[in-house]
């Protein structure tokens, strides 16, 4: 019964991924002819059956951006730089539509450290740095067991400046790893999609506006109220939005 069930599973794994496979090949051939609507709603479908990746935010990101959905498509290219942060072409667009919206946010001046630390972390996803680590782990352990089984002096310097060099790697691959892990959970960033709104002092709608934002802008989310988001901009303003004029990355 067991075999069954599994054959049965997999099967439907198999028919699902055929299923989005064509459904994403069809969505590149709408927008192809510039119909772009029809293409986000067969890429849409994609998303809808829980599948993820950094083509298909891509695309959806494209297919916004041609429809002057601004919001949209600034959201769905943050979703595609997640999974792929090196990803040129990804940059690239996502810059094509941050020069679209309407408010421009000069972000607080940074130290040489976090400067380091955004270029050097942003090479890979956390899962990429945990990889990363595990792989310079083997890579130790099998240099040092040379080390200590050869007979050479020669040999052993050479195995023993490998193998230190090695646990250096992993150290700082693991380091990075688990501080990337922690931005990851910690950081809630979000993309304004309301047209125009009105960012409170408190989280009441009869209270003080202090500033307002435009579709397309993002933002971190500091805390929640009920149906309010606190969030922070870049240059470190700070009030509270309704949840519903934003979505979450």
């Amino acid at each position: 019964m067991k075999k069954i069930l599994f054959i049965l599973v997999f099967l439907t794994g198999i028919i699902a991924v055929a299923q989005n496979d064509e459904l994403f090949e069809k969505g590149k051939e709408l927008y192809k002819a510039e119909k772009y609507q029809e293409a986000l709603n067969a890429w849409m479908k994609i998303l809808e059956s829980d599948k993820h990746s950094a083509a298909l935010y891509y695309n959806l990101g494209n297919a916004h951006y041609k429809l002057n959905n601004i919001g949209p498509s600034i959201y769905y290219y943050e979703k595609a730089l997640q999974l792929a942060p090196n990803d040129r072409d990804i940059r690239n667009n996502l810059s094509f539509a941050e020069n679209a919206k309407i408010d421009a946010i000069e972000p607080l001046p940074e130290t040489i450290f976090k400067r380091w630390y955004k270029s050097i972390s942003g090479i890979f996803t956390f899962d990429g740095w945990a990889m990363a680590s595990t792989i310079f782990s083997i890579l130790f352990v099998a240099l040092f067991l040379l080390y200590y089984f050869s007979v050479s002096e020669r040999k052993k310097r050479v195995l023993f400046t490998g193998s230190a060099i090695s646990i250096f790697l992993l150290l700082f691959t693991l380091v990075v790893a688990f501080k990337t892990y922690n931005d990851y959970t910690k950081d809630r960033p979000a993309i304004i999609f309301a047209e125009s709104t009105e960012v409170k002092s408190e989280p009441t709608m009869g209270s003080e506006v202090a500033f307002v934002l435009h579709e397309g802008t993002k933002v971190l989310i500091l805390d929640q109220d009920d149906e309010w988001y606190r969030i922070v901009l870049a240059d470190g303003k700070d009030g509270w939005i309704p949840t519903s004029e934003l979505k979450e990355l």
